[in-house]
């Protein structure tokens, strides 16, 4: 028996309407490019020759880009073309996709909170929330969570880091069991390695690795494995100085199109660490709300700080911290 099929569009063809279509969106007047008085255009948005020149390439070149002739463009020419086509950042990214080219990187880590998620420290005052970045530096935090844990406002950023806590051992309110910490350490260096990966250049980042893996033993071994982890599950103990100890859920959402994690820290219903968390949120709090972040930011792990962006969040598991 015989059928037709229509055969995939391979990645030069959409690769090629992709061009396309960005193109033909771009108004000429917004480009810079002279255009004569009185002049009409046939076509709607850039014309290809506009498009070369604004690129620096040949016109010859983007007639075969466009074609799908052309599949492979280096992340010059790419980086070129995202720039003349006005494109997003998500446009730019996806734009090495198609082109088989990795995404360009960040330089920096960011730290930039949204409106939405400020509106969530907000509203969750009588949830724990702490906010870190893709190192694990806490960069704000709301007042329940600096009365719970300590309060990190007189801490430098390094200090708010949780690896940097915990392979350096400075004093903490959470305890773990020797499972719970193989699993933190597992799943915490595995996302600095990654963060590696995303931002090469960050001055920051490349420093405290430096620095952790010439004061931790612990830390250098880890990394040296390329050790891989993932967050699960899991309760953290916190050692509060009038309260005593309170065992509570903690849980991990990710910020979208972000490497933001907040980190909540809840008590089951009907529970004595229930009652002290409530207690804790009514009581006169002189713990400082956290200042605008201006550097870096997982559940807390031992040696964690004693511590608007868009509302859809995804649910992670509870790291290990």
């Amino acid at each position: 028996m015989t059928g037709s099929r229509s055969a995939p569009e391979n990645n030069g063809d959409t690769l090629a309407t992709a061009l396309r279509l960005w193109r033909t969106r771009l108004a000429p007047d917004t480009t810079g490019l002279p255009t004569a008085p009185g002049s009409t255009r046939r076509t709607s948005g850039l014309r290809r020759e506009e498009l070369a020149l604004l690129a620096g390439v040949s016109v010859d070149y983007i007639v075969r880009l466009e074609q799908g002739r052309a599949t492979s463009p280096s992340a010059q020419i790419l980086t070129a073309l995202a720039r003349a086509l006005r494109l997003s950042e998500a446009e730019h990214h996806h734009l090495f996709l198609l082109a088989g080219q990795p995404p360009p990187a960040h330089d920096r880590i960011e730290a930039r909170l949204t409106p939405g998620l400020r509106r969530l420290l907000d509203q969750m005052s009588g949830t724990p929330i702490g906010v870190y970045d893709a190192t694990w530096t806490l960069i704000t935090w709301n007042p329940l969570y600096a009365a719970l844990v300590g309060d990190p406002a007189a801490l430098s950023a390094r200090e708010r880091n949780i690896l940097w806590r915990h392979f350096t051992g400075l004093p903490d309110r959470i305890s773990h069991t020797p499972e719970q910490t193989a699993r933190f350490e597992a799943a915490t260096v595995a996302d600095l390695r990654a963060a590696t990966a995303r931002y090469p250049a960050d001055p920051t980042l490349r420093s405290l690795i430096t620095d952790l893996r010439r004061l931790s033993p612990r830390f250098a071994d880890l990394w040296a494995s390329h050790i891989v982890g993932t967050h699960s599950a899991d309760t953290k103990t916190v050692h509060h100085p009038t309260l005593g100890p309170l065992t509570l859920d903690c849980d991990l959402l990710t910020a979208p199109d972000s490497d933001l994690r907040l980190v909540l820290l809840t008590a089951a219903p009907h529970t004595e660490a229930a009652a002290k968390l409530a207690q804790l949120a009514t009581a006169p709090i002189t713990a400082h709300s956290a200042p605008p972040p201006t550097g870096q930011a997982h559940c807390s792990p031992p040696g964690a700080p004693a511590g608007g962006e868009p509302t859809a969040f995804a649910v992670q598991a509870g790291p290990n911290p």
